[in-house]
């Protein structure tokens, strides 16, 4: 059966609540984000690309002008309007969850944790740099480690936990779409990993 065909039942199911994807930077969010939304007929948001749209100027620049308390109070204001919105997959900032206010807009949608080893985090960030502040020390590697760990245990309080690593954006997106209904079936369920 061809995704789109069992993303209509599916459809119906989430009723329009906001799907938020979280996971360390690197993990695929903002690739993933877009082939989600496209299975599940929904829009897609980048929190971040959101965020320095607000403030004007790049997260880089957010963080040398506000320090980061001040990315992190713009980061839950536009959690908060992003949450009033519906029918929606939302790709995150990768410290989204050390904020405990932030929790109460991702508990409005359903949160799935893109879980990617250290080592494959490591060479997508080296291969790709971009614009990550939280990595801008002299001992990257060091630092993602710190990250990680930090925010492990609050990333497993998501509803569904995705194996994403060796996978492309589109497969991570079907994994998603399959492990679904399991979560939405019965309410306060225990959280699910998928392969």
């Amino acid at each position: 059966m061809h995704p789109k065909d069992q993303s209509l039942p599916l459809k119906q199911q989430l009723q329009g609540i906001n799907i938020y994807l979280i996971g360390m930077m690197g993990c695929g969010k903002s690739s993933v984000g877009p082939e989600l939304a496209k299975l599940l007929g929904y829009r897609f948001i980048d929190a971040d690309s959101v965020i320095a749209a607000a403030a004007g100027c790049s997260i880089s620049e957010i963080f040398d002008s506000q320090g980061e308390a001040g990315f992190r109070l713009l980061e839950t204001q536009v959690l908060h309007q992003i949450s009033q919105w519906h029918s929606l997959v939302v790709a995150t900032g990768g410290g989204v969850v050390t904020t405990s206010a932030n929790w109460g807009s991702l508990r409005q949608g359903l949160v799935v944790w893109l879980q990617v080893d250290a080592a494959q985090l490591l060479a997508r960030l080296q291969a790709q740099p971009g614009d990550r502040p939280m990595l801008q020390k002299p001992n990257p590697e060091t630092e993602l480690l710190k990250l990680l760990q930090a925010r492990a245990a609050q990333y497993s309080q998501a509803d569904l936990s995705i194996a994403a690593g060796c996978a492309n954006p589109a497969q991570v997106a079907a994994k998603i779409v399959a492990a679904l209904p399991a979560v939405l079936k019965v309410p306060g369920a225990p959280r699910t990993t998928a392969p």
